[in-house]
């Protein structure tokens, strides 16, 4: 067989993730940052998925106020405002690469495409990729897996039960479902990107373009559309003309290479009729980049112990295993896309408050090693067209990694980490996730200790929630340059740490325009500057034990700090010795462990 012939890796680790989109990226990083030897394996040359440098889709996530995600995804963004001010999507690529190659218990394999898995009994015990650029076979086993492709390509070679398409109303009881099932699903979109420039930039388009020659009468696009189209001015607002979009009337899988064909066209087209059909006003705007890989926003579903539904969604999913949350729209996008002249290109319903998402939605019903995280979790249509968003999809694979860590710990599967649910909420927010309707719970070290702070400051700072939910002032206090914070006990304590929150700007208010949601940029425009980190963020502190000092920081760019010490003290201080604004920063958690 030609297989014989090709050069052959085998890689042994605990734990194995498939697909490197934001989803699977952190499914690998939460994992490995609690020690546990992890593989992660991408079919693209960069990490990212569909916020890399080569599909450049938004990052989206909860639009409720204050409830941005945190986390991973949080440090993401703090990490690419403080490294790539100017939001250059290559360097934001370059940033989600470091945050993984600066860890040395995961290993990544880019350009690998995994296409087959072995199995012993009911449980997968390793999967081979194809890497295109090393001409070689990688054969990765592994104790758990989890998948975060997106397109769930474990789940038809292992068996694992998935779903695909649209319910009819009555299997969940949803009333924004269809009267009928079908095999439908939403669509892929294909990105441009323009830049601004001082002088006029002609165009001309390439052969396959489509011709949109009236503004009136572009063919096969609704008027929605034709008015967003002919205006223009959805990209003089940094818009992603997200509704190029075509496929899901289809097979959204296997017919992707077909779709990606037709989204050329009409991407080039759509730039062809803004630069040389009527008056846009982009005369001075050049085509700085056109994707050539759509973004996917729906395929297979996998099935597990809990279907989340568009029920879950309205009464707010207060799961006693909740372990990531939602907020976008319930967004549903029409599968013909631009081929419908009379359709709504897609319906969005906000949701009053952001929902749980259980943990039984990320582990399968039948398949007892597999995880899965990202687009792919168990949920019905309807609930997917809000969980879909890449924010959302960032907060399941840390959970999915910390699940991986916790179920490896104590020698369980998935399903019997339910077990010890509370130990992965309270590990999860450890690690900088707000839970909707789960609190912290601190250490005996913290509560023992006596602090520097009024009654009123101590329970603020005490107060289980550690980012504001309405308004600032209700779960942190307030630091002065100069100032410290002091735990002190009567006997020597050992410290093996602390945790702090600082405030990260979860207003968002101190963000220029679409930047609000996650600081993304797509356009560039003359009168564009370069970020600066959010001025709230404590710059420097230095902590003292006894008096001795055991940890300095003068360049604080991150809004969680989790410190290790290791030090016998009875007293331990906090020392704010830098800040970025006048008049005092705001700090949500200080923990000792």
């Amino acid at each position: 067989m030609a297989e014989e012939k090709l050069k052959r890796v085998e890689v042994d680790c605990d734990f194995c993730v498939v697909g490197g989109g934001l989803a699977g990226t952190f499914a690998a990083l939460s994992a490995a940052r609690r020690g546990v030897r992890t593989v992660l394996i991408q079919d693209r040359p960069m990490p990212g998925g569909n916020c890399s440098s080569e599909i450049r889709m938004w990052i989206r996530g909860a639009v409720q106020p204050f409830r941005k995600e945190t986390g991973l995804i949080s440090e993401f963004e703090q990490r690419n405002i403080y490294y790539n001010p100017a939001l250059n999507a290559s360097l934001g690529d370059a940033t989600l690469y470091a945050m993984l190659s600066e860890n040395p218990f995961v290993d990544a394999y880019f350009n690998c495409s995994v296409f087959d898995l072995k199995m012993k009994g009911d449980r997968i015990h390793s999967v081979t990729g194809w890497q295109m650029t090393t001409y070689t076979l990688i054969t990765v086993r592994a104790k758990l897996f989890a998948d975060c492709s997106g397109d769930s390509i474990l789940a038809p070679l292992s068996g694992a039960h998935y779903t695909v398409g649209r319910e009819d109303r009555r299997k969940y009881d949803e009333s924004l479902a269809f009267s009928a099932p079908d095999k439908k699903t939403m669509g892929l979109s294909l990105i441009l990107s323009a830049r601004e420039t001082s002088a006029r930039v002609n165009f001309t388009p390439p052969a396959f373009a489509r011709l949109y020659a009236d503004d009136n009468d572009i063919e096969d696009t609704s008027s929605m559309r034709r008015d967003k189209l002919c205006r223009s001015h959805d990209i003089r607002n940094n818009d992603n003309l997200w509704w190029i979009e075509l496929g899901g009337d289809g097979d959204s899988l296997h017919d992707a290479d077909k779709v990606r064909g037709e989204l050329m066209s009409c991407v080039y087209g759509v730039w062809d009729h803004i630069k040389n059909h009527g008056d846009h006003g982009m005369e001075n705007f050049d085509l700085d980049w056109a994707g050539c890989l759509p973004g996917k926003r729906e395929s297979l579903r996998y099935v597990g112990d809990y279907v989340l539904t568009q029920r879950d969604l309205e009464s707010g999913g207060d799961f006693y295993d909740e372990v990531a949350y939602g907020g976008w729209p319930m967004d549903d996008h029409d599968p013909e896309g631009l081929k419908r002249a009379d359709a709504v290109a897609s319906r969005q319903i906000r949701l009053p408050e952001v929902y749980g998402i259980p943990y039984r939605s990320l582990y399968s019903e039948n398949i007892p090693n597999l995880l899965f995280a990202g687009r792919n979790i168990s949920v019905s249509h309807v609930a997917l067209s809000s969980s879909r968003v890449m924010a959302t999809c960032a907060l399941e694979g840390q959970a999915a990694g910390e699940a991986a860590a916790l179920a490896l710990e104590r020698r369980v599967s998935p399903r019997r980490v339910l077990k010890y649910i509370g130990e992965l909420q309270q590990r999860l927010i450890f690690a900088g996730v707000f839970l909707p309707h789960t609190q912290r719970q601190y250490t005996k070290l913290s509560l023992s200790a006596q602090l520097n702070l009024s009654r009123e400051e101590r329970a603020r700072l005490f107060s289980g929630v550690e980012r504001p939910v309405t308004r600032y002032g209700e779960n942190d206090i307030t630091v002065r340059e100069g100032e410290s914070l002091v735990f002190e006990w009567e006997e020597k304590q050992f410290i093996k740490g602390i945790h702090l929150v600082f405030d990260e700007g979860l207003d968002r208010e101190w963000l220029p325009g679409k930047l609000k949601k996650f600081a993304y940029r797509l356009h560039s425009f003359l009168s564009d500057r370069p970020l600066e980190v959010y001025a709230g963020m404590i710059k420097g502190f230095c902590i003292f034990a006894d008096g001795k000092k055991v940890f300095e920081e003068d360049n604080n760019f991150l809004a969680l700090r989790n410190i290790s010490l290791n030090v016998e003290a009875k007293k331990l201080s906090v020392v704010w010795t830098k800040l970025r604004k006048e008049g005092g920063a705001r700090v949500f958690a200080a923990d000792v462990w």
